[in-house]
């Protein structure tokens, strides 16, 4: 990957990050922890994708990060629920 293509996914990294700390201003009511979840599960993704080169290793990596990912999310998520987080 080129160093144009390193800054292009920086610029969107900071792009995303700016909208997530815009979201302190604006009231977003029961998405706000939704929204921002979902933001840093995209920046996660594009920080391991291309700045840890997961994007261009073997798929079988890929398989076995996602999978590890996708189960702490579910754990992570459920928790939240046992606790009743998400019910304001």
């Amino acid at each position: 990957m080129s160093d144009a293509g390193y800054i292009k996914i920086a610029v969107i990294l900071a792009l995303i990050t700016a909208l997530e700390v815009s979201t302190y201003y604006v009231d977003f009511g029961p998405l706000f922890m939704p929204a921002l979840l979902i933001m840093m599960v995209v920046k996660f993704v594009m920080v391991v994708s291309y700045f840890m080169h997961l994007k261009f290793d073997s798929k079988i990596f890929s398989f076995l990060f996602y999978t590890g990912l996708g189960l702490a999310l579910f754990v992570y998520i459920t928790a939240l629920a046992t606790f009743k987080f998400f019910i304001a």
